[in-house]
């Protein structure tokens, strides 16, 4: 029996030693509380000296976060790409371990169509780079992508103490770097996707942890560091470097000998700037055009600025792409007006922060008096407003700027410890404890108690609700070279399963539209040593059976029949 068996629920009805949730809640806290304060003789010592050494405090944060990520492996194993996005920037790790930055079109490329992903002038992803290049650096090195997820998560946390170092005391840098583990660490969505923004957040660490420095002493190291900074969010986020850039320009007048840091980190970014060019160029045949605003040329989609025009797509798309891009469209369209989008941006900010540390923000507020932290606020202010003019938003849109809201709570939790240093010390342990907590239901809770628990908190995936894994364990038993048609439903929703590597002919697993009998017949014709599949993910479960012959269309479930308020089954009126 596991430990958490004994948490069945949390209601006391439900369990066997009749606690309820504030039971568990509370026995949690005063365990923690007389574990730290039994501990603190001995973790205080050893936490100063540590964070005082740069170079092995991040390596303790960086390996403290890869270390409780793989504890997690018997449970929650290498995620499984779930949808468009993972698999339009695992197309285009694939390329770049390849060595290349685009592939050439298909001859057929109407059977690989699918969402964010460009079929002419080139085959390609239509995201920057980034990301990918941290995918294909696990690709390379570990002959697995999530290896470089996992590694950027590390790197970011890492590199947030070092950030921090700029701005504080080494002491409370180190608590900003144990922070970041816990809200961006093993249970975060950016460390178990692939898209998610540690790269991006990296980039804003290396930023905004140069500049402090630069306003001290003009060093060359932090000038190169603030142009790779700069150089890594373009490659990462092209939109949002410009807030990026933004806030760099707001600190310039307190930057001594700006004339000496300008042309170094100019000359840092001129890498990034080139890569860009040429990945542009690659794709899309222009030096200026990103393959994101490719798409929305070719596709409509992803939607453009919200003071544009929405785009005319320029590509016939097969009915079932229809019905995922116009419905995105209309979807985000009706998203809401300027200030219901800013209010949505700001419930985004608990992603941002572990709870208890929203009490030690208002601390910060004397502090603004200070230039530096004037700047810290606006510089928020300005990624939020900035992320607004975007129909529709993700947390790691704006993660260059993660680490100035960990700056934030840590300043905040500073000025308290001046006035209070018991109820500082509290919220700390109070964080403490709700990543404990949490990591502890993920670690050694079941599929039982994580189903119960997901409508307290978030939840990471666990098992295979949508069979893929199931469909791939089968394909990958087949012996030799597969090709599968995917057959959506009328009723298929935004559900991505088309999924092909960067060279689709060398690749075992094809997967293809289906388009009818009479198109596929070419397809067919084109791989003739190929066993053919079916593919119906829209099926419950989905399935997956031969194609020796063109295969009907499988009947669509019957609607459910009429009801009248009494209960009576009403006959259609044919």
């Amino acid at each position: 029996m596991q430990i958490f068996d004994v948490f069945r629920s949390f209601l006391p009805l439900h369990n066997p030693i009749g606690f309820g949730a504030s039971d568990f809640i509370e026995l949690a806290l005063a365990f923690l509380l007389v574990v730290l304060v039994l501990a603190r003789p001995l973790i205080e010592p050893v936490a100063r000296n540590l964070a005082r050494k740069t170079g092995w405090c991040m390596l303790f944060l960086a390996g403290l976060t890869i270390a409780l990520r793989l504890a997690l492996l018997p449970v929650y194993p290498v995620p499984t790409p779930q949808g468009a996005d993972d698999f339009s920037y695992l197309l285009l790790a694939d390329t770049l371990a390849h060595f290349r930055l685009a592939n050439p079109p298909h001859l057929l490329h109407r059977f690989f169509e699918t969402n964010f992903v460009l079929q002419e002038p080139a085959y390609s992803s239509i995201y920057p780079l980034g990301p990918a290049l941290a995918l294909a650096l696990g690709q390379v090195v570990f002959r697995l992508p999530w290896a470089g997820v996992v590694l950027s998560v590390a790197a970011f946390c890492s590199l947030c103490y070092w950030m921090l170092r700029g701005w504080t005391t080494p002491g409370w840098a180190l608590l900003g770097g144990l922070l970041a583990v816990c809200e961006f660490g093993p249970l975060s969505y950016w460390m178990n996707c692939y898209w998610g923004g540690a790269v991006s957040a990296a980039a804003g660490c290396l930023v905004f942890g140069a500049l402090p420095r630069l306003r001290e002493r003009t060093r060359n190291r932090d000038c190169i560091l603030l142009g790779l900074g700069i150089g890594l969010q373009m490659l990462s986020r092209p939109y949002e470097s410009v807030m990026l850039d933004l806030a760099v320009v707001l600190f310039l007048p307190v930057l001594p000998r700006f004339a000496k840091v300008a042309p170094i980190a100019g000359l840092a970014v001129l890498p990034a700037i080139a890569l860009l060019a040429f990945h542009n160029h690659a794709v899309t045949g222009s030096w200026t055009t990103l393959p994101y605003m490719q798409s929305q040329n070719q596709y409509g989609v992803p939607t453009t600025f919200t003071f544009q025009p929405k785009p005319v797509p320029h590509v016939h798309l097969a009915a079932n792409q229809e019905v995922f891009y116009y419905g995105q469209s209309a979807v985000h369209d009706a998203a809401g007006g300027f200030f219901a989008r800013l209010i949505s941006r700001l419930s985004f900010t608990r992603f941002f922060l572990l709870p208890p540390l929203f009490l030690a923000l208002p601390f910060l507020v004397p502090l603004l008096r200070e230039f530096r932290f004037a700047w810290v606020v606006l510089t928020l202010v300005l990624f939020t407003l900035g992320s607004n003019l975007y129909p529709y938003f993700f947390p790691h849109y704006v993660a260059a700027a993660a680490c100035l809201i960990v700056l934030a709570a840590v300043a905040g939790l500073a000025r308290l410890y001046r006035f209070n240093p018991l109820a500082a010390r509290w919220l700390v342990v109070l964080c403490g404890a709700h990543f404990l907590f949490w990591y502890g239901i993920h670690a050694l809770g079941n599929e039982r108690i994580l189903n119960a628990m997901s409508q307290f908190g978030t939840v990471m995936a666990h098992g295979d609700p949508q069979h893929r894994i199931a469909i791939e364990a089968q394909l990958n038993q087949a012996a030799g070279k597969q090709l599968v048609f995917v057959r959506y439903w009328a009723t298929h929703g935004y559900s991505e399963w088309l999924r092909n590597a960067a060279d689709i002919d060398s690749a075992r697993i094809v997967m293809a539209l289906d388009l009818g009998s009479e198109e596929n017949e070419k397809l067919e014709r084109y791989y003739p040593d190929r066993t053919v599949w079916l593919l119906e993910p829209d099926a419950l479960p989905p399935r997956l059976t031969p194609y020796h012959v063109p295969v009907e269309k499988q009947p669509e479930p019957p609607p459910a029949p009429k009801q009248s308020n009494n209960g009576i089954v009403l006959e259609e009126v044919r």
